[in-house]
């Protein structure tokens, strides 16, 4: 039996086929900041960069992907995103926060891509 890490760690890699799909380049997975959050994934396109969560849920009884993106975490996931940016001298301008969700369906899923969000 998979552990919830493993489960996340594969629906990552779905992310991650689907963004290489689109033409980015993966710098950096799973990229963690002392006590603040984790970044699952970090990019880069045509001299942008991107911070993406992936959010799993294989139904949506209780909650949808969505609904787990809080104000909290979105402070969590801001103070990484500077730590990330500073620490590689990365340019303020040419970043951005996106979220990946996913949503088990019978026999695949269905993946959404939200793209340039404020935190």
């Amino acid at each position: 039996m998979q552990t919830t890490k493993q489960k996340g760690d594969n629906w990552e890699l779905i992310a991650i086929k689907y963004l290489k799909s689109k033409w980015f380049e993966i710098c950096d997975t799973n990229f963690k900041f002392w006590r603040f959050w984790e970044i699952d994934i970090i990019a880069e396109k045509e001299g942008f960069f991107y911070f993406f969560e992936v959010k799993y849920r294989e139904n949506i009884k209780f909650w949808t992907p969505e609904d787990s993106i809080t104000k909290q975490k979105l402070k969590k996931f801001k103070k990484t995103i500077e730590f990330y940016v500073l620490q590689n001298k990365l340019d303020f301008e040419k970043i951005f926060f996106e979220v990946i969700t996913i949503l088990k369906q019978k026999n695949s899923y269905k993946l959404t891509h939200y793209k340039n969000l404020e935190i």
